[in-house]
């Protein structure tokens, strides 16, 4: 292993406290005895394209400082590779982070770790969600939920966690079922009624929402969650319930575990870790042992 790692940086990750929270886990790294190169980019393009170099390049690390965003920027680069991913979660989200039970908004700790775990070799092999050439770690998520997202999007005038909030009283307002066609691990095409499909590497979104609370993320399966035509009041009580898993439970959700599903509906964008995808169909499959991470020494690390 090469003792120089590269520090892959957003400089406007948590409101600006991405290129700040850097340092910090720089020193962490440094003081461990590893040589950190920092990349940034202009744009996303140009980030990714710099990140791609340094993997190519033979770096010992991928360290990601951001929030999901970053690090769903961060897996295109490391996916499919041997090169093991650090992550300093800074963002407002850091739902990757949380799944593989990453310090939150801690650069120094994370740096530290990132250390440790490469001195001892303490690396988790975890699955990727990929449609097409896209990679994503946590949840791809379509229908009631992703409007949301791009309505959210759509409010330039307002911002923080109330932006979500107030986006959600707007599409629940003109909420309507969605008819999808979802095709599961190759079997028959279904058509449904549904809320929402989503489609779980690892268990939350949207800063802790753990919409598939039972995912894992070295399994070799996604958890889907499909919640059912159901009532706006149905759904206000439903919802609150994502933040603590027990939604799942509730008759208008299922869960089924999968290696690859299709998805069908008009008029609905896909987003991935956060991220927009795209406008459905697409198909999105499993890939087992896609990523190595850092991550605190436990069970199944190698």
């Amino acid at each position: 292993m090469t003792s120089e790692i590269t520090l892959f940086v957003n400089p406007t990750a948590g409101r600006g406290r991405g290129a700040q929270d850097a340092q910090p886990a720089a020193s962490a790294l440094r003081d461990a005895g590893f040589s950190v190169r920092t990349v940034l980019g202009t744009d996303a393009d140009d980030a990714l394209r710099r990140a791609r170099e340094a993997v190519a390049g033979g770096t010992g690390a991928l360290i990601a400082v951001g929030g999901d965003g970053m690090m769903s920027l961060a897996l295109q680069a490391v996916a499919g590779t041997t090169t093991p991913l650090g992550v300093v979660a800074v963002g407002t989200g850091n739902d990757f982070a949380r799944a593989l039970g990453m310090p939150i908004r801690d650069p120094a700790a994370a740096g530290r770790l990132a250390a440790e775990a490469l001195k001892g070799g303490t690396v988790r092999e975890i699955d990727l969600g990929q449609v097409g050439e896209r990679w994503f770690g946590s949840v791809l998520a379509s229908g009631f939920d992703s409007r949301v997202n791009d309505r959210g999007n759509r409010m330039r005038w307002v911002g923080g966690r109330f932006k979500y909030d107030l986006a959600i009283l707007v599409e629940l307002a003109a909420f309507r079922p969605i008819p999808y066609r979802v095709r599961l691990d190759g079997g028959a095409v279904r058509e449904i009624e549904a809320t929402l499909i989503a489609v779980g590497n690892g268990s939350s979104y949207g800063g802790g929402m753990r919409i598939c609370a039972d995912a894992v993320m070295d399994d070799g399966l996604f958890d889907v969650t499909v919640v059912g035509n159901c009532s706006r009041t149905t759904l206000l009580k439903v919802f609150p319930r994502v933040y603590r898993g027990t939604h799942l439970d509730h008759p208008a959700v299922t869960v089924h575990r999968v290696s690859s599903i299709e998805l069908a509906a008009a008029g609905v964008t896909a987003y991935a870790d956060g991220e927009p995808l795209g406008a459905l169909p697409l198909t999105a499959t499993c890939v087992p042992g896609a990523a190595r991470v850092l991550v605190p020494g436990s069970e199944g690390a190698i």
